[in-house]
């Protein structure tokens, strides 16, 4: 017997979107154990992340709060959308939708995060003034090793913002347009419409990705202290299990690697699968963030220009003279 047909010969694995009642009553005790645990881990990564609220209220500065807060988050959203993508499989379009703006803005945090990290843009520009950014960095140009470096200056900082910047406001315009054709019964992961608008989130995706490199590779050794590698580890993470993970496993259910079990089809029991997975790592990610978010870091020593250090010297000099020391020629006399 095909497997897509129950025992009276109805094709039944032809719909991607079923409705929760029928889905939720087919669950043996295996099955209704796992969602249960799966949604306990959700509800601990939630609180978890609460408490790292109330931590950064009362510990990090102001300027520095709402950024912690939005690439904390990352994890415990992601999670929580697949949470509920997994109790309500017809919700799937609309979670995924949330997930990838929330983390979309959040690409856009973390460099700011890094700018930040360094004093903010004024001290950023005043100890790098000199200086060059590496432009042949992963993941667009790390095989474009002849780039000429470009000085670090006020517009090519806006530029690499604007890098960031422009994913977190394309991309939920397109997660828009595609729920919009979806709801018309025009959008599948099969579809030439749906295939094109992936294209183009991947290369607005690998466009964003690029700014961060290059400021990683320029603030990594100032901001070691800071802990900004397992931080930027932790959203490389966050980043390839949310995006790489659900397109490899799209690509098997197109493919129907990932066969049907009725009453879910190829590509619904893919999305059901990614949900789970996604689940339990972005449990993990949020603990690890609570350790690495708590520690406390060195501050950083502030950029010393000419003109403050003339000013030093004459300081320094003035307190010569008052201790009851003149200098007269270079010949010191009392």
């Amino acid at each position: 017997q095909n497997p897509e047909e129950n025992q009276k010969g109805v094709y039944i694995c032809c719909t991607l979107n079923i409705f929760s009642p029928p889905f939720l009553s087919d669950l043996d005790m295996t099955g209704i154990f796992l969602f249960a645990l799966l949604t306990l881990i959700t509800l601990t990564a939630d609180l978890v992340f609460v408490e790292e609220v109330f931590y950064i209220y009362r510990k990090i500065p102001s300027s520095k709060r709402s950024i912690f807060i939005w690439i904390n988050a990352a994890a415990p959203v992601i999670a929580t959308t697949s949470c509920i993508g997994m109790w309500i499989p017809r919700s799937t379009m609309f979670t995924d939708f949330t997930a990838a703006v929330f983390f979309a803005i959040v690409i856009h945090k973390f460099l700011l995060m890094m700018i930040k990290e360094c004093g903010g843009q004024k001290l950023f520009l005043r100890r790098f003034e000199n200086e060059h950014f590496k432009i042949s960095t992963a993941p667009f140009c790390c095989c474009c090793l002849c780039l000429p470096d470009i000085h670090i200056s006020r517009r090519t900082l806006f530029v690499l913002k604007m890098g960031t910047f422009q994913f977190a406001f394309l991309r939920p315009v397109l997660m828009f347009l595609s729920i919009v054709l979806w709801t018309n019964g025009n959008y599948s992961l099969s579809d030439v419409t749906a295939i094109y608008i992936n294209c183009f989130v991947g290369i607005l995706t690998i466009i964003a990705l690029w700014p961060i490199g290059i400021m990683f590779q320029q603030v990594r050794v100032l901001l070691n202290c800071k802990k900004i590698i397992p931080k930027f580890a932790l959203y490389q993470f966050v980043l390839i299990l949310s995006h790489l993970q659900a397109t490899i496993i799209n690509v098997l259910a197109m493919q129907e690697i990932i066969v049907c079990a009725p009453p879910l089809s190829s590509a619904a029991r893919g999305a059901y699968m990614n949900q789970q997975l996604l689940i339990m790592e972005m449990f993990l990610i949020t603990l690890i963030s609570r350790v690495v978010y708590r520690q406390k870091y060195d501050d950083l020593e502030l950029p010393v220009s000419a003109g403050n250090q003339e000013t030093s010297d004459n300081k320094q000099n003035n307190k010569i003279n008052l201790s009851g020391k003149a200098v007269d020629d270079g010949v010191p006399t009392i």
